[in-house]
C-alpha cells in the first residue's frame, strides 16, 4: 500500500482537461511544467529531462490510449503527479501503436523505488479497466477529471 494518498499524489492544479500538445515532447514538457508548479523554470526542465531520459529507455505508453511517464527526482519531497488528458491523441511509441490521449505522470524521490513500483502496479491496474478510460474520456474538466480518477483510485483500494 503507498503512503501517499491519492488526495495528496494527484492535487487539483495538477490535473489538465482537453490540453492541444501535438507531441509526445510537448506532453512531456507541460506534465514538468503541472508537477513542478510553483518551484520555478529549473525545477521544471530538470524534471522535463528526468522524463525524457526515462521515455528513451522505453516508451511509457501501456496500451489502450494512456501513458505512464514517470521518473525519481533527487528533489521531490514526496510522490507527485499530474493527469493530462489531450484534445488530440499524439504518437508515443505505445506497446499496441496506438496514440495515447490519456497521461498519468508520476515522479517519486530519488530512494522511493518500492513505493514507486507500488504506484506503478496500481496504476496500470486502474487503467486497464475500460469504463475508467471511458469515464476520463467524458470528462470535460479538470475537476470532474480528477474526481472520476480519484473515484476510481479509492474504490479499487476498497475492494
Amino acid at each position: 500500500m503507498s503512503t501517499a494518498t491519492p488526495e495528496a499524489l494527484l492535487a487539483p492544479q495538477r490535473v489538465l482537461c482537453g490540453a492541444d500538445c501535438g507531441s509526445k515532447k510537448r506532453v512531456l514538457e507541460t506534465i514538468a511544467g503541472l508537477i513542478a508548479g510553483t518551484r520555478g523554470k529549473d525545477a521544471e526542465d530538470r524534471l522535463c529531462e528526468s522524463l525524457n531520459a526515462r521515455e528513451r529507455l522505453g516508451s511509457t505508453g501501456i496500451g489502450e490510449g494512456i501513458a505512464i511517464p514517470h521518473c525519481r527526482q533527487p528533489d521531490c519531497p514526496a510522490p507527485m503527479a499530474a493527469l493530462v488528458t489531450l484534445a488530440r491523441p499524439v504518437d508515443f511509441a505505445a506497446i499496441d501503436d496506438a496514440p495515447v490521449d490519456i497521461v498519468f505522470a508520476l515522479v517519486v524521490p530519488e530512494g522511493a523505488t518500492d513505493e514507486h513500483l507500488r504506484l506503478l502496479a496500481r496504476l496500470a491496474g486502474l487503467f486497464s479497466e475500460a469504463a475508467l478510460r471511458e469515464r476520463l474520456r467524458a470528462c470535460r474538466d479538470g475537476e470532474s477529471l480528477r474526481a472520476a480518477m480519484l473515484s476510481a483510485w479509492t474504490q479499487a483500494e476498497a475492494a
